[in-house]
C-alpha cells in the first residue's frame, strides 16, 4: 500500500465551491482500480488550504491506472482550476 499525500492551497473564496466539487470527484476516483481511501482534511490556521490522503495499493495504480485514465480528465476538469500553486504530489510508504 502507498499513501499519496498533497497539500492543496484553493484560490482565496473559492473553498466552499471547492468542498461541492470535490463531493462529486471523490466518485470518480473511489471507483478506480487499486484506490483504497481518500480523506481531504481543511486546515484550519489557513484559509483555503487542504491535505488530501488517498491510499493505493500500488504506485502505478495512481501514477498510470488513475493518472492515465479518461476518468482523471474529469477529475481535473472538475478540481484543477482552483489550486493556486499547483499542489505538488508525493508518495510515501509506511515504516512501521
Amino acid at each position: 500500500m502507498i499513501l499519496e499525500a498533497v497539500l492543496l492551497q484553493v484560490k482565496s473564496g473559492m473553498e466552499q465551491d471547492y468542498e461541492n466539487a470535490f463531493a462529486k470527484a471523490s466518485h470518480i476516483i473511489s471507483s478506480m482500480k487499486g484506490y483504497i481511501s481518500h480523506e481531504l482534511q481543511r486546515c484550519l490556521e489557513v484559509d483555503g488550504k487542504y491535505l488530501l490522503l488517498v491510499k493505493w495499493e500500488t504506485l502505478e495504480d495512481h501514477t498510470i491506472g488513475f493518472r492515465e485514465s479518461s476518468e482523471y480528465q474529469q477529475w481535473k476538469e472538475l478540481l484543477h482550476h482552483f489550486y493556486d500553486p499547483f499542489p505538488v504530489v508525493e508518495h510515501f510508504v509506511k515504516v512501521n
